[in-house]
């Protein structure tokens, strides 16, 4: 790349990424990929590929055979002089670009001079010094002329004797009065070019929506034509304000991924009129394209139902034969059935599936067990076996036994309130007023020890005071005389 002469920094260029106020020195670059490959050539192509400011390209003949390299300042001819612009693109590429621009090889390419020296560089800067100054004085002649145009941009040549303005206007213009003025006050030959507005952004330069330069600023040539058509096979809304670049047009970039839609369009059938459905005609609100799907309403109802296309066409035949499907997932009204037991049996599996994933909660161990075997015991552990009660036929009953087997102790909890629960929490305590010949054989345990009564500190059945759960109710005062 070649450096900028007003550039401080050596070999990197000035480091603007392509917005460099003095020379565009990566406005529309270009990169030859093929420039150590080596290809086959057939003879030596001497046309070379020459940029100028704003991204403007042409081709020159290297009659002498110059070694040149891309980024070369060079001299070109001109028809009214000469021009100082920088080599771009040569070899088999160049000849690739030509028959893509329909440019002939003829006597109406104009040759190199030589390649730009010290000389050459210091007079075109000064040349370009005016431009800006020459702008702004051009757009206030053309506010007194009164012209319906806009000045986009000023290019001078390198041996300052002529001076293109370019332009854009909606309707043609008589700029004849304006040359004459120009030229009178800058003392040079005028030119004048209208552009496009997409040229005059191009020229320009900008930040797209996307947060990188404009593409027609940075690589993009040739402009095509932006159709709404574009944006609909997209189903982008049509609104301007999202769909217009900076230059108040259509994006280009509407055009990039247009040939993807129309491909994944193919296999999407067109939905010209409603579909017949006995509950009612279907009409079409959205289309996925690469998804295959196509969602309908129900009179303009807001619950979409999403289809695929083989359905619609499916539909779409059955129409032509006038039978009118039952909705837009089955045909009669006995397949909702199946379809109902189809859902309730993959409920079913699912129900299954996660049924088996649920962890069997573990049992805690019974007191009892813990405490005689001195460790946890779980319920896995234990045999899965049934409990058999064990043969005591001949050992002698115990307590607890014995008392089970009295009638009249049982008949007597049983018939008091509670008795049930009373007789659970006393059955393993002996009765020592039992009369029944099987509690003889018993070694019945020895009497507890009586413990020694303590000295009461007040009256008989009163707790000490110490030992009193409530404090004791005052007698005193007002309104408390005759209560215990």
């Amino acid at each position: 790349m070649a450096e900028c002469s007003t550039c401080s920094s050596t070999g990197g260029g000035c480091q603007n990424n392509g917005t460099c106020g003095t020379s565009d020195c990566n406005k529309m670059n270009s990169f030859d990929w093929l420039t150590h490959m080596g290809i086959p050539q057939v003879d030596n192509f001497d046309i070379v590929e020459v940029k100028f400011k704003g991204g403007r390209k042409e081709y020159f003949r290297n009659v002498d055979y110059l070694g040149l390299n891309t980024g070369d300042p060079v001299v070109v001819d001109v028809p009214s002089g000469h021009h100082i612009g920088y080599v771009s693109l040569q070899g088999e590429l160049v000849r690739l670009q030509m028959q893509k621009r329909k440019i002939r090889d003829d006597d109406n390419i104009t040759r190199i001079y030589r390649v730009a020296n010290q000389k050459d560089m210091e007079k075109w800067e000064e040349a370009r010094n005016r431009e800006i100054p020459t702008l702004y004085r051009s757009k206030q002649i053309v506010d007194e002329l009164g012209l319906q145009m806009k000045m986009s941009d000023v290019e001078y040549q390198a041996d300052n004797s002529k001076a293109t303005f370019y332009y854009s206007a909606e309707d043609r213009v008589d700029f004849r009065e304006l040359i004459k003025v120009l030229a009178g006050e800058f003392k040079i030959r005028v030119e004048m070019r209208q552009i496009s507005l997409r040229q005059e952004a191009g020229r320009i330069g900008g930040i797209g929506v996307c947060g990188r330069e404009l593409c027609c600023s940075t690589w993009l040539v040739d402009f095509k034509n932006v159709t709404t058509s574009a944006a609909r096979y997209q189903n982008l809304s049509l609104n301007p304000g999202k769909l217009s670049g900076q230059c108040g047009r259509l994006k280009c970039c509407l055009n990039y991924e247009l040939d993807t839609y129309m491909d994944a369009m193919k296999d999407i059938p067109s939905v010209d009129r409603p579909l017949q459905t006995e509950q009612g005609p279907a009409k079409l609100q959205k289309t996925d394209i690469f998804r295959k799907l196509m969602w309908f309403s129900y009179n303009n109802d807001n619950d979409w139902v999403s289809i695929t296309c083989d359905r619609v066409k499916e539909i779409q035949s059955l129409n032509e034969q006038g039978i009118k499907v039952f909705n837009l997932q089955v045909d009669k009204a006995s397949d909702i059935e199946d379809l109902a037991a189809q859902s309730t049996r993959e409920l079913e599996l699912l129900d299954k599936k996660f049924a088996k994933k649920k962890k069997k909660k573990k049992k805690k161990p019974g007191f009892g067990d813990a405490q005689a075997s001195g460790r946890n015991v779980s319920d896995s552990s234990r045999p899965n076996t049934p409990r058999q009660r064990p043969d005591n036929s001949n050992n002698p009953p115990t307590p607890k036994q014995a008392q089970d087997n009295n009638p009249s102790s049982n008949s007597q909890q049983e018939n008091r309130p509670g008795g049930d629960r009373r007789r659970k929490k006393k059955r393993s305590r002996p009765n020592p007023n039992q009369s029944n010949t099987t509690n003889q054989n018993l070694n019945p345990k020895p009497p507890r020890a009586e413990k020694p009564e303590s000295k009461p500190s007040g009256e008989k059945g009163e707790k000490p005071e110490g030992k009193r759960r409530f404090p004791p109710r005052r007698n005193q005062g007002p309104g408390n005389e005759g209560k215990a």
